[in-house]
């Protein structure tokens, strides 16, 4: 057997490993949506070790798959991500205060128009 060959089914393998594993195995594409981390922060990621990553054939040929934990555990590592994360989420919890807010104000509008009398000249 050729050593191309063997590499060959050592990558088949490995690749059936993963799907018959139940492994969280992702797109890059999935991870930067799930995680909130850029596909160039994953792609400097597996091309600088941090994070483990394999090709596996695709639809439209070879694409890389990353573990979603793993992404997800070194995302929390990093600060920048963290104040990212926490600006919009400081963000959200303004938009939720000022909804309540308006809600409140229409609340008030409606008891408002409610008390005043009706115009006797309409």
């Amino acid at each position: 057997m050729e050593w191309e060959d063997r590499l060959d089914e050592w990558e088949l393998e490995l690749e059936l490993g993963m799907r018959m594993d139940g492994s969280d195995w992702v797109t890059l594409e999935r991870a930067a949506a799930d995680t909130g981390v850029s596909r160039a922060a994953l792609r400097n990621w597996y091309r600088t070790g941090q994070i483990p990553s394999r090709l596996v054939d695709g639809p439209h040929g070879p694409q890389r798959v990353v573990p979603l934990d793993v992404v997800a555990e070194r995302a929390e590592a990093s600060p920048r991500l963290r104040r990212s994360a926490e600006r919009r989420l400081a963000d959200e919890a303004q938009l939720e205060l000022l909804r309540h807010r308006v809600d409140q104000l229409e609340l008030r509008l409606a008891a408002l128009e409610r008390r005043r009398p009706a115009d006797p000249a309409s």
